[in-house]
């Protein structure tokens, strides 16, 4: 099953205009153990910064979250789908659960790591350093999101697992 659109109209004055279609994709994070909370929140960080795709607890999921004890990863496998690797490692090194599950996320709506350095910058990821705590994505980010759901092609490798360790940080 794929994920639906969901239609929205405004109304100004007496003409009907329709926003462009909503992208729901739904996931799965009962296998995310002690992350479920950290990935909901995640989840509520990105429905509340990009207009062009919604995310939903529920199955089919489109994307599935699971929590083991490797570093943080991602694999892609298209956009809106794949599977998401919660790690242990990163949270015993002090790197913040919510960071990482938004981190995770960005790269299934699509986005690379950028590795910044940046605390500003979400996909900065593991190169922003232990103190950032900062789950919110770049207004960059944000618009790149919002134009891969609206048809425009990712910057993203799908199929390619996404590991945002410290020995690839400084890369």
């Amino acid at each position: 099953m794929t994920a639906a659109p969901v239609q929205a109209a405004t109304t100004h004055g007496a003409a009907d205009h329709t926003v462009a279609a909503v992208r729901v994709l739904r996931y799965d994070a009962s296998r995310a153990a002690e992350f479920r909370s950290a990935v909901d929140q995640a989840a509520q960080v990105w429905n509340s910064s990009v207009t062009g795709v919604r995310l939903v607890a529920g199955s089919p999921a489109d994307f599935v979250v699971r929590a083991d004890n490797g570093w943080p990863r991602t694999q892609p496998t298209s956009l809106g789908r794949g599977t998401i690797w919660m790690g242990r490692e990163a949270t015993v090194e002090g790197h913040n659960p919510l960071r990482i599950a938004a981190h995770e996320i960005g790269h299934i709506l699509g986005l690379p790591d950028r590795r910044t350095g940046l605390c500003t910058d979400l996909m900065s990821g593991a190169s922003a350093g232990t103190s950032c705590t900062s789950p919110y994505p770049s207004t960059a980010e944000k618009a790149q999101v919002n134009r891969n759901f609206a048809g425009f092609a990712p910057a993203i490798e799908f199929g390619k697992v996404y590991v945002d360790s410290p020995e690839t940080a400084s890369r």
